[in-house]
């Protein structure tokens, strides 16, 4: 019977050690809030650069191409790439409606190795009047790569 709880003990001793040592190489370094936050202001700029070269498309690619995107916006709520890309469309016919875009990252919160929240304003410089706003975005890491999966822009 000694021989056996003598026997758990180590047992469960060496599971113990397996499993800090798991944790540790599991730890991804490139994940740290700091980098999360580049990564995510680098899309951001990429998106703004796109805007401003008229390019919808590209600055969709910012964003979640699934029909799960939420996107919040004056006209309640709305599902899926597709449909957020028709809404920018419509939106903004062309260059002239677009404008000239500059975000302005406020707070970005890691809130897990795989997702992070962002709170900003944006403003659009145009001929027939200018527009501003704010936004929240929540951002998962999905395949590898940081999206946008909620938009709520005012």
């Amino acid at each position: 019977m000694r021989l056996f709880t003598v026997l758990a003990c180590l047992l469960l001793t060496f599971s113990g050690f397996a499993q800090k040592g798991k944790k540790v190489s599991r730890v991804d370094k490139t994940q740290k809030p700091e980098r999360v936050e580049l990564v995510i202001r680098e899309i951001m700029d990429a998106q703004e650069v796109a805007w401003n070269k008229g390019d919808l498309q590209g600055f969709m690619n910012g964003y979640w191409e699934s029909d799960s995107l939420r996107f919040i916006g004056s006209h309640g709520l709305t599902y899926g790439w597709k449909q957020a890309l028709e809404n920018y469309r419509k939106g903004y016919p062309d260059r002239d409606a677009m404008g000239k875009l500059k975000f302005t990252i406020l707070v970005v919160d890691k809130l897990s190795f795989k997702s992070a929240f962002v709170i900003g304003k944006w403003r659009l410089a145009r001929k027939n009047g200018d527009l501003n706003g704010y936004f929240t975005l929540l951002w998962k890491k999905i395949k590898g790569k940081w999206v946008i999966v909620a938009d709520h822009t005012d």
